[in-house]
Formats: C-alpha cells, sequence, structure tokens
C-alpha cells in the first residue's frame, strides 16, 4: 500500500504526502500518512509540528509543494517522543544515542 492510500480510497480525496491544502482556512501541506487521518505541517508551525486533520473536514486539497525538513534537532527530539516510555528524561536520551552513535549502532 502506498502513503495515504486508505484515505484516498475511503474518504475519495487526492490526499498524498507533499500535497498542498488549506485546513479551515490554515495553509499547510500534508507531511505524514496518520492512517484514518493527514498530518498536515501547517505553514505557520515548525517542521517537527504535524497536526492531524480528518481528510474530509474543511480541507481544500491543491497542488503539489514540497515538505518542509526538521532541523537535526528536532529530528532528534521527535525520535525522543516515540520512545519516550523507555528513557526517565530528554537527557538520558540524549547519552543513550550518542554512546550507540560512538559504538557505530
Amino acid at each position: 500500500m502506498t502513503k495515504c492510500s486508505y484515505v484516498r480510497n475511503a474518504y475519495n480525496v487526492p490526499a498524498e504526502i507533499g500535497r498542498r491544502v488549506t485546513v479551515d482556512g490554515r495553509p499547510g501541506v500534508i507531511a505524514e500518512d496518520l492512517g484514518n487521518y493527514i498530518g498536515v505541517l501547517f505553514d505557520d508551525c515548525k517542521p517537527s509540528d504535524i497536526q492531524p486533520c480528518h481528510p474530509t473536514w474543511r480541507v481544500e486539497y491543491g497542488e503539489m509543494g514540497g515538505v518542509r525538513r526538521m532541523t537535526r534537532s528536532q529530528a532528534r527530539y521527535r525520535r525522543y517522543l516515540e520512545v519516550s516510555d523507555c528513557f526517565d528524561s530528554f537527557a538520558e536520551f540524549l547519552r543513550y544515542e550518542t554512546a550507540a552513535q560512538e559504538a557505530g549502532e
């Protein structure tokens, strides 16, 4: 299955990663496939702040565009959020990640 194929088929909308959208008047771009929802990176948000949006609730689909990339530190913090239940703090996660990089993992 390709990204956003469930949303395209279930809701009959042209959702795909990189497509410009306007959700309730806010412009943005689809940056992630969130299953039943589209992950929208709004133009006025940081690249790491992707919001889940229903694919038919006040969404206007536009042309294809580009997804802004996260900075390295934003990507690292996002990885931490995905596994935060395994660490007591972000500092502990950073120590673990630094040790893993030094070990060549």
